[in-house]
């Protein structure tokens, strides 16, 4: 038997077929940071809950890392590639540079140009400061690479998507 595990944290952006289709993300009840605040952008919602402000952060807001999508389908079918029988792989993915949540909401007002308002609230219980990935086993070994690591790109394909479902 051949294995291969890959970990990431947040995926986000859309993905365009060769059929000019898009094709993102879509959870009912939504619980994550960028849809939410797309949809706070898109008026479907009234304002984003920030849970907490008093990280040891530099701006005070959690640190996460973000990969796109089309990366992370990519990151698959190279790991994919490289099963041999008897062993078993495990490669975390990841830009390896992290967004705070206040990062986030700034840039998706950007991408938007529209208002994004905020209501701090407490702290979520077991939330961490930061959660980034070191992806440097996956580019070493794999020769993996994120093409879209930049955030605005992210969000800015995410937003493409939600703009085109409604």
């Amino acid at each position: 038997m051949a294995a291969v595990s890959l970990r990431y944290f947040n995926v986000v952006g859309a993905h365009t077929t060769a059929e000019g289709t898009l094709i993102g993300e879509r959870h009912d009840p939504e619980t994550h940071l960028i849809p939410i605040a797309l949809q706070v952008a898109a008026g479907q919602r009234d304002k984003l809950q920030l849970y907490g402000d008093d990280y040891p952060t530099p701006d005070g807001t959690c640190i996460r890392d973000y990969i796109h999508v089309s990366d992370l389908a990519a990151a698959h079918l190279l790991a994919l590639s490289t099963m041999d029988s008897g062993a078993h792989r495990i490669y975390n993915l990841g830009n390896g540079s992290g967004y705070s949540n206040r990062q986030v909401i700034d840039v998706v007002r950007q991408v938007t140009d529209h208002p994004v308002p905020v209501e701090v609230a407490p702290r979520r219980a077991g939330d961490p400061a930061a959660l980034v990935a070191s992806s440097e086993k996956a580019r070493r070994e794999l020769g993996w690479t994120p093409d879209k690591p930049e955030l605005a790109r992210m969000v800015a394909d995410s937003w493409a998507f939600a703009r085109a479902r409604h």
